[in-house]
C-alpha cells in the first residue's frame, strides 16, 4: 500500500484537525494510503499543545517519532530565535539524525502539515516530500500568522492555499495544487473598513490574532485546507 510520512510540529489545534481529517479519509477509502509514521520536531513535555497532538497519534495507533529541535539547538549554544534564512552546520546536522532514525520507514510520499523547520537539501534529496502552506502561489512565506499579516499589510485583493514540493527555500518550491479566493466583498469588506482606520502595528498590540479580518481570513483558508490536502 502507498506509504505516508507525516511531518509535524503539532503546535496547535489545526495540526491535529489536519491529521485528523486525512485519517478519516484513508479510513473511508477516500485516501487509498496509510500512513507509515508521524514525526515531529518536538517531544514529549515541550508544550501542551503538542503532548495533545502525541496522544491523537497514539490513538490511532501511527508509529510516532520524536527528535526535539529546541533541544539540540540549546546542546550547541545557540540562541533559542527564530528560523534563519541559510542552514546552519549544526541543522543539517539535526536533519541527518531525522532520518537515521526514520531509516526503517520507506515513505512513497512526505506531507509537511504545520511543520515548523526548513528542510535541509540532504532532506530534501532523500524524501519526496509535500508541503501545506496557507497562501497562493506567489503569495507571502512563513507561518500561517505572518501570512495573514502581510496579506493585510499588503491590502490584499485575493489570497489561497497550496501543497507543494519542498525544497531548500522556504515555501518556494513548485506548486503541487493549489486554490485562491478572494479576501474582499462580503463578509469581509466591513472588517477592512475597520482595520484601515488604525495603524496595523496599534492593531497587532491591541488585538494579535483576535482581531475580526485576522480571524476571518484564517477561517477562509482553513475551511479550503483539509479538501486541499485530502484532494492532492
Amino acid at each position: 500500500m502507498y506509504q505516508l510520512g507525516w511531518f509535524s510540529t503539532g503546535r496547535d489545534k489545526a495540526a491535529r484537525d489536519l491529521l485528523q481529517v486525512v485519517n478519516s479519509s484513508i479510513k473511508q477509502g477516500e485516501i487509498e494510503a496509510e500512513i507509515a509514521f508521524v514525526f515531529s520536531n518536538r517531544e514529549p513535555g515541550e508544550s501542551e499543545e503538542s503532548d495533545l497532538f502525541f496522544k491523537l497519534v497514539e490513538d490511532y495507533h501511527i508509529p510516532l517519532i520524536c527528535f526535539s529541535y529546541q533541544r539540540l539547538k540549546a546542546s550547541r549554544g545557540v540562541p533559542i530565535t527564530g528560523q534563519a534564512g541559510t542552514l546552519p552546520s549544526w541543522r543539517l546536522d539535526y536533519d541527518r539524525e531525522v532520518m537515521n532514525r526514520l531509516q526503517d520507514f520507506h515513505p512513497d510520499l512526505c506531507v509537511l502539515a504545520g511543520y515548523m523547520l526548513i528542510v535541509g537539501r540532504e532532506m530534501c534529496q532523500r524524501y519526496n516530500m509535500i508541503n501545506l502552506h496557507p497562501a497562493a502561489p506567489d503569495g507571502p512565506t512563513g507561518t500561517w500568522q505572518e501570512v495573514i499579516w502581510q496579506l493585510i499589510d499588503n491590502k490584499a485583493q485575493e489570497t489561497g492555499v497550496m501543497m507543494h514540493l519542498v525544497t531548500p527555500e522556504l515555501d518556494k518550491g513548485p506548486p503541487v495544487t493549489y486554490c485562491t479566493f478572494l479576501i474582499r466583498g462580503k463578509p469581509f469588506d466591513r472588517y477592512w473598513d475597520e482595520i484601515e482606520r488604525h495603524p496595523l502595528s496599534e492593531v497587532k498590540r491591541r488585538e494579535g490574532e483576535n482581531n475580526p479580518l485576522f480571524k476571518l481570513i484564517r477561517q477562509h483558508g482553513l475551511a479550503r485546507e483539509f479538501p486541499l490536502i485530502v484532494s492532492t
